[in-house]
């Protein structure tokens, strides 16, 4: 329940009633952007500021490595929020699970416009989760197929043989693979028997996140 000992200000008062008005007419959340103009906030380190305030409070959930990471906690729902016992889980793009792709979203600034809604029990327990769209077959083998959507623990290191969300930064290009560092080379490895694996510096890769599930839409 929400907790009664402390009044809310003004401003945070507004901010609740913007963000359960959002969610009556959108199927997610909205961004700390959207927040602050809709609210004639001066930027969005006042609109951190009081979301912190609200999280604090128990007035909402707050995932802060996601945009979109915003939850009304129990009362404070309003119709078209999440489900209790359920998660929004925002959709940032595509991966490559092929030839690395050019573009990859930064799952801490991305405003994703698509979610997905999950169980939280089928999840970790973590706030610091996001997904991407597959494209292409690298990873068949480990029966991740194009078009599939796969969930991401947003991380910046890996064990050995973890399949990851891999930046390549000289390249300037991302990729789904298996994870094997071996001394100065990280080998990504692709799960397809016809294709081959990619070598590159360590000092070049950086771990976007880990591979936590995967979904399957069929027609």
């Amino acid at each position: 329940m929400v907790p009664a000992a402390r009044k809310l200000s003004d401003r945070q008062s507004k901010m609740l009633e913007f963000i359960r008005g959002f969610l009556k007419d959108h199927p997610y959340p909205p961004s700390v952007r959207e927040i602050q103009l809709g609210c004639a906030i001066s930027s969005t380190s006042v609109v951190d500021y009081n979301l912190h305030i609200l999280r604090r409070e128990g007035y909402i959930k707050r995932s802060p490595d996601i945009s979109r990471g915003i939850e009304l906690l129990d009362d404070n729902k309003g119709r078209g929020a999440t489900a209790p016992g359920s998660i929004s889980i925002p959709v940032l793009g595509a991966i490559a699970a092929g030839e690395p792709l050019m573009a990859f979203p930064d799952s801490a600034t991305s405003d994703a416009v698509e979610t997905i809604d999950l169980p939280t029990s089928l999840l970790p327990k973590t706030d610091s989760l996001f997904a991407l769209r597959v494209k292409g077959q690298s990873m068949i083998e480990d029966l991740i197929d194009d078009g599939d959507v796969v969930l991401f623990q947003r991380r910046d290191t890996a064990q050995p043989g973890e399949m990851i969300a891999a930046w390549l930064k000289e390249r300037q290009e991302a990729t789904l693979k298996r994870f094997f560092p071996e001394g100065e080379k990280v080998r990504l490895q692709p799960a397809n028997s016809s294709m081959s694996p990619i070598y590159v510096d360590a000092s070049d890769v950086e771990v976007q996140g880990v591979v936590v599930g995967v979904i399957r839409m069929y027609n």
